[in-house]
């Protein structure tokens, strides 16, 4: 068992002595690109996934993800979610989980157990690139002097490249060091999450975040001359203009689904990385869409990609920010226990309980390409233990001899005051 309060067991590393997230055109996992803190991702797990289980860990991924998007979309309002950073966050919550609790979150990641290491292998493979900048991070801030099974924070640190800091959490300055340890790994881009986790709090003992931070460029930029004003026919049927990106005379990959078409846009030279657009069918509303949509028929659409060329390619500019609170969300999806009592012994004796579990992310779509960032936390804190026993209305009372069990006196009380 580890006591994080414990300075030759723990491994804090403050915001503040973090090095700045410089932009490279390469992929990392795990503190700051080339800071060589020793926190990234096992470098063994990269290419160790066959091209199977590569594709297997990332339907899996995808699959939750479309079913947490489906449940948080709010019909007409703009919704950015992260698949890959709910997934790999509640992974780590599921490396501590046991009984049904771990049951119930291994059947909606779809992972093959708990300590599925695939995920990690998946994201060791996903940053092997230099076609994009794409930079992953995750970490642990324990409350000081709080047990964390040593088997549990060794396979957070070795397997997801997790650093772990020992603060204290029902302080202001733990909260300011989470939002600035956020802030550095997405470049600015998502300044603060301490709020929306409830930091401080004095009954939290463990936050767990990822972050994700992708900068990609069009294989084929757009030309700025090219972007103007167009119609725009919001959902009500109401026409406003929105600046919108041209190319004319457009070679893209093309596909149709069941009830839209779909565009890829490539990043790179390599085009590994891309951007699908679903656009819905006339008369099929984007709502309708999406609640049909899942991970098989985003997976058949794109299976069906074929080069194609089009008169134009017409794209709104766009910058969007999301956020959401995943609590009920991912309870309604069945991950249940762990907001209610499950067993979470495997990540430590004292058995906390999942409090909050929360996303944030932007994305900004220009002629030069796609800039975009989400972190996910979660919130451990303390088991509430048994329920209190207050006498708070009418009761009936006896007085009796254990012995041989006989009541001396019995009585009701409506009103304690006599």
């Amino acid at each position: 068992m580890r006591n994080v309060a414990d300075p030759r067991r723990a491994r804090p590393v403050t915001a503040a002595a973090a090095a700045a997230l410089v932009l490279v055109a390469c992929g990392t996992v795990g503190g700051q690109p080339g800071d060589g803190a020793g926190d990234t991702l096992n470098a063994d797990l990269a290419g160790s996934l066959s091209a199977e289980d590569a594709a297997a860990a990332a339907d899996g991924v995808n699959a939750f993800g479309f079913d947490l998007h489906t449940a948080v979309a709010q019909d007409g309002d703009n919704t950015v979610t992260s698949p890959l950073s709910a997934s790999v966050l509640l992974a780590m919550v599921a490396a501590g989980a046991g009984g049904d609790n771990a049951e119930e979150m291994v059947e909606l990641l779809r992972l093959d157990g708990p300590r599925d290491t695939r995920n990690a292998a998946l994201l060791a493979d996903l940053v092997d690139t230099d076609d994009v900048t794409l930079a992953m991070a995750n970490s642990l801030w324990a409350a000081e002097g709080y047990p964390l099974e040593d088997d549990y924070v060794s396979f957070a640190q070795d397997t997801y490249g997790a650093t772990l800091d020992e603060v204290d959490l029902g302080s202001q300055n733990a909260a300011d060091a989470i939002d600035d340890w956020v802030d550095e790994r997405t470049e600015g881009l998502i300044d603060q999450i301490a709020k929306d986790l409830r930091l401080p709090n004095p009954q939290a003992v463990l936050v767990l975040l990822n972050t994700v931070y992708f900068l990609g460029t069009w294989t084929t930029t757009f030309d700025k001359d090219d972007t103007r004003e167009a119609p725009f026919t919001l959902a009500g049927g109401d026409e406003v203009d929105v600046p919108t990106m041209h190319r004319s005379a457009a070679e893209v990959e093309t596909s149709f689904g069941d009830g839209f078409q779909m565009l890829r846009l490539p990043y790179g030279e390599e085009e590994r990385f891309g951007m699908e657009v679903l656009l819905p069918d006339e008369g099929v509303a984007l709502d309708e869409l999406l609640d049909d949509l899942d991970a098989d028929a985003w997976r058949d659409a794109v299976d069906g990609l074929e080069t194609a060329t089009v008169s134009e390619v017409a794209l709104p500019r766009f910058e969007l920010e999301w956020d959401a609170n995943l609590n009920e969300v991912l309870q309604s999806l069945g991950m249940v226990s762990a907001f209610g009592g499950g067993d979470f012994t495997p990540m430590s004796p004292a058995d906390p309980v999942l409090d909050t579990v929360v996303q944030k992310t932007y994305i900004r779509v220009d002629e030069e390409g796609t800039e975009a960032a989400a972190v996910t936390g979660g919130v451990m804190v303390e088991s509430a233990g048994p329920p209190p026993f207050r006498v708070d209305r009418p009761f009936a009372f006896t007085v009796s001899d254990r012995e041989t069990g006989a009541v001396l006196f019995l009585g009701s009380v409506h009103d304690p005051r006599g």
